[in-house]
């Protein structure tokens, strides 16, 4: 093996500058990655089956080489480590080519793991919320002077990087549950924002999920802090297995660290944060939605639990711009304005458009929906069939099977598009069988003042910059 500490080479005084090679880099969390390796000074190239002109032309700006597809030669034969992410087999040419020279081969959550050794390590985990939180948190310890490191899940739209290398000893992470990858990590501080069932291709049930998270809190450091859901049963079961101290968040007065009096502002929210029942700053979110106020509350509480002075958490939060893909106004087009979003599973995509319709009032909404994978979308059928109440008109696409056959995706999405149909919920349902037809649709039956969320975790973000740009 080239590298048998890769933290370590990081910070080798006088070591030769060291090389990775990530293959799948055009997956948000690897793109991150990449960003961050290039500015702790690393030589980064990678490529990816499915790399868009978009993907290739930000990372090649930032001095990264992308390959298209994947061959042995793309593998530098001086490079010190392989990354591969969740989606790339052993059997991939490149890491068969990796075997063969003698190079380290390590998984994304490895890689990061590596890295978080040396540093103080905030991890933030849950099942919904992990990317919004983790770029808040990252946001507002830059912006109070802890110089931190982020790996973030999405694009950080005023800086327009998911991940960078800061000159402190921070190192916050969004830390995902899929295939237990989150134990890689060894957090000092970490977040769980809430847990439910999803990652039915990994997990059978809430109960096997929640073991996984147990696992996550029984590995932070004993000298460091868990922060939980107050109002989430399973996060307080699993924060049960944690060696260091626990602190809750939320509304109710039984929590540690508690938003109170919250209202609505013209672009976000307010409250007033609150430790224990003492009054500690007033907090601006900047951005709209009830979830977001939990978010703030779960990144706020962490800076103030780092240490950040509680004024320099408000200053931090009101700059706040959002990421992309999460509730993002991204245009408007023949005077309909368009959003992008995320949500893919029924809770999120609820709280998205109930976001909207307190956004937007009665004003008609459209709702382009692209499930993602089957097993979710069969395992929770009853909870995405009640979750578009509040849009009134709902197109339906044949379900992104991603890791999996998709033979049954465009049967899966008709036969919810006939159960919504039918559901007397007076949202209007119709399925769509390709993106397409999606733009032809919209194209005909929307007016001037409609507005248009598109949503999922496929390739409908095509959608809204192909209505807009």
């Amino acid at each position: 093996m080239r590298v048998g500490n890769v933290s370590r080479t990081i910070r080798e005084p006088g070591g030769s500058v060291p090389t990775a090679h990530l293959v799948g880099v055009c997956g948000s969390g690897m793109q991150a990655l990449a960003e961050l390796l290039l500015g702790l000074g690393w030589h980064v190239s990678g490529s990816d089956r499915c790399a868009s002109e978009e993907a290739i032309r930000t990372l090649e700006s930032r001095g990264l080489r992308i390959h298209q597809g994947h061959k042995a030669t793309h593998l530098p034969h001086h490079a010190d480590v392989l990354v591969y992410s969740q989606a790339i087999a052993p059997e991939n040419v490149e890491r068969v080519r990796a075997s063969h020279c003698g190079i380290l081969q390590l998984s994304y959550s490895q890689m990061l793991g590596r890295l978080m050794s040396e540093r103080t390590g905030v991890s933030i985990a849950g099942t919904h919320g992990k990317s919004t939180t983790t770029a808040m948190t990252a946001s507002l310890l830059t912006s109070a002077g802890l110089a931190p490191s982020a790996v973030v899940g999405a694009r950080l739209i005023d800086r327009d990087v998911g991940g960078w290398a800061g000159a402190g000893d921070l190192l916050v992470v969004e830390s995902c549950e899929y295939r237990r990858s989150f134990l890689d990590l060894s957090p000092r501080y970490a977040v769980i924002t809430g847990i439910e069932p999803d990652h039915f291709d990994c997990y059978e049930s809430l109960g096997e999920t929640t073991a996984a998270f147990a696992e996550f809190a029984a590995s932070i450091d004993s000298s460091g802090v868990l922060l939980v859901a107050a109002d989430c049963p399973a996060a307080a079961e699993a924060a049960g297995q944690a060696t260091s101290r626990v602190r809750t968040f939320g509304r109710g007065p039984g929590a540690d660290w508690r938003a109170a009096d919250v209202c609505r502002t013209v672009s976000g929210s307010r409250f007033g944060l609150f430790f224990r029942g003492e009054f500690r700053t007033e907090i601006t979110v900047p951005v709209p939605g009830r979830h977001n106020v939990d978010n703030a509350l779960a990144a706020a509480a962490m800076a103030c639990e780092l240490g950040v002075d509680p004024r320099l958490v408000r200053e931090g939060l009101r700059g706040y711009a959002g990421i992309r893909r999460r509730f993002q106004r991204v245009g408007s087009w023949r005077g309909v304005t368009v959003v992008d979003d995320y949500a893919h599973h029924p809770t999120a995509v609820q709280a998205t458009l109930e976001t909207a319709r307190e956004t937007f009032g009665r004003r008609r909404l459209w709702c382009a929906f692209q499930p993602h994978q089957v097993s979710r979308t069969l395992a929770l059928f009853d909870e995405f069939a009640s979750s578009f109440q509040e849009a009134d008109q709902l197109l339906l696409l044949p379900v992104f099977a991603a890791r999996e056959d998709d033979l049954q995706a465009e049967d899966v999405s008709r036969k919810l598009a006939k159960r919504i149909g039918s559901s007397g919920s007076g949202t209007g349902c119709r399925f769509v069988p390709s993106l397409d037809r999606l733009v032809e649709t919209l194209d005909h039956d929307t007016r001037p003042g409609d507005v248009l969320i598109t949503m999922g975790a496929g390739d409908i973000d095509q959608v809204p910059h192909e209505f807009t740009r």
